[in-house]
């Protein structure tokens, strides 16, 4: 194969500085190089090295790939009964979070939404003998925007849970402004439900429509489903891939997977990498690919996206630091692509305020009522609209309520909902790390109006867990029950 026109360097800021290194590299060399006793050499060496216990779960996906590949050629290594059963547990969770999600995907195909799968489903839909060895514990699916709403409700009645912690009724006015949302059920159920497939720093109008005409179509644990082109099956894993500066690197695994199918249209594929600006992630992965792993990535194709990438500016130096590994960082560079990730993240939270802000009201500490706290505190409580306020068209409520609070720094979050209507999130950072009695007061307007029945004032976490099983991750994250002081209502004219 010919080469590029110009060698990929190690340094930065070249692409080569963000290839995966050192344990990584040694794991997706030990399942990417098609010579199989270098391949084994490789996991041979990792396993003399490192405790199968004591690495994380990126490392334990790629795990599951080689135990997939070689079996018991490794039965002589002292590691290899944890390996087998680090596979079995895997695949183990795998299935089941795949028959937990079957009914809802059931659900959702029946509610006339058309469903296509991203990532490890959709490798898994193209190739089900690759259930071995990749690991699925969430199931991602993509519907198109104009179905978002139906398929969000099937979840929602389904006892599916918004990993986000806010309630139904704040997400269902902001779903256009949303571009996923992950889902919980049970101990094993989790679904990232998706109306855009890219991140919004790669959102392209054109391609999304295109990315549903170049689908085609497959079958899932017996469903009728979409799966991406292999074209887009690449630019996907390398597009998210390179945000997450390999934090489940067998992105690279499914990516190499793709090219070596040899289906994949590369003038498509160098199509959407321009117009999603993946060019510098796309650099780094298919020159590493290329270079360490000899996946026939073709040279021309190869010298266009380094060529695309060389080209970015600026915005380079940003993208280099989100695709290196972050195990890799130190000091200032570590410091450096947080920084770059927030600012990212920043954009994005200001897009979406942009499209559909939300009203928040902020408490503010006050002093506690003598006599309070007979009644028994709760996560949900009543608050029905006086007859005065009922002929108005806004009203002022203030709130007073009293809760118990753990002995953690943490945002206390709550909403004020009448039925299906969301009016307002009332929020209050705890900065203190004492614990006790917590009396706050909360200020804000409604439109009477749009009041269904009677209010609603819920305790909401800060973030949702499929299981609650740590007493820690409940002080931090748990909704805190209360109890109402009193609650004031003013109509306004």
């Amino acid at each position: 194969m010919a080469p590029t026109s110009r060698r990929i360097g190690r340094r930065f800021p070249d692409y080569g500085w963000a290839w995966p290194t050192n344990g990584l590299d040694r794991l997706l060399k030990a399942v990417l190089l098609p010579d199989h006793e270098a391949a084994q050499a490789q996991v041979l060496r990792w396993l003399d090295a490192n405790d199968i216990d004591a690495v994380e779960f990126r490392e334990h996906r790629l795990l599951a790939a080689i135990a997939d590949r070689f079996g018991k050629a490794l039965a002589g290594h002292a590691a290899y009964p944890r390996l087998a059963g680090l596979q079995k547990m895997l695949w183990t969770k795998s299935r089941l979070a795949m028959r937990e999600a079957e009914p809802a995907l059931k659900a959702i195909v029946e509610a006339g939404v058309p469903i296509m799968l991203l990532k490890g489903a959709s490798r898994i839909a193209v190739d089900p003998a690759a259930q071995r060895g990749r690991v699925a514990h969430d199931i991602d699916i993509l519907v198109r925007p104009e179905h978002m709403a139906a398929a969000f409700d099937v979840l929602r009645h389904g006892d599916w849970q918004v990993s986000t912690g806010v309630s139904p009724q704040y997400l269902k006015p902001r779903l256009a402004a949303v571009r996923s949302m992950n889902f919980f059920k049970g101990s094993y159920g989790d679904i990232d439900l998706h109306q855009v497939a890219y991140d919004w720093s790669q959102a392209d109008a054109v391609d999304d429509a295109a990315l549903w005409q170049r689908a085609s179509p497959a079958s899932f644990s017996g469903l009728d489903v979409l799966v991406p082109s292999a074209a887009d099956r690449v630019t996907l894993a390398i597009g998210h891939g390179g945000l997450d500066a390999h934090t489940h690197s067998d992105w690279l695994v499914d990516t190499a997977s793709a090219i070596r199918a040899g289906s994949i249209d590369w003038s498509v594929l160098g199509n959407i990498v321009a117009r999603r600006h993946l060019a510098v992630p796309a650099a780094v992965a298919l020159s590493y690919l290329e270079a360490e792993m000899a996946v026939p990535v073709p040279s021309e194709v190869l010298e266009q996206v380094v060529g695309m990438a060389d080209r970015t500016g600026a915005s380079r130096i940003a993208s280099l630091l989100q695709a290196k590994p972050r195990t890799d960082f130190k000091g200032l560079t570590w410091l450096s692509r947080g920084v770059a990730k927030q600012l990212r993240m920043r954009k994005k939270r200001a897009v979406r305020e942009r499209e559909l802000p939300g009203v928040e009201w902020h408490g503010r500490r006050t002093q506690a009522v003598d006599g309070v706290g007979a009644a028994a505190p709760a996560l949900s409580q009543q608050l029905p609209l006086p007859q005065a306020a009922t002929g108005a068209a806004q009203a002022e409520l203030d709130i007073v309520v009293q809760m118990d609070v753990p002995p953690v720094r943490r945002r206390i979050e709550m909403e004020l909902n009448g039925g299906e209507c969301h009016f307002a999130r009332l929020r209050y950072r705890k900065l203190g790390k004492s614990g006790g009695r917590l009396t706050l007061r909360f200020r804000g307007k409604i439109r009477v109006d749009q009041a269904d029945g009677a209010l609603v004032l819920s305790a909401r976490p800060s973030r949702q867990f499929r299981q609650w099983e740590h007493e820690q991750t409940v002080s931090t994250y748990g909704a805190v029950p209360f109890r109402i002081v009193s609650v004031s209502v003013s109509p306004l004219r």
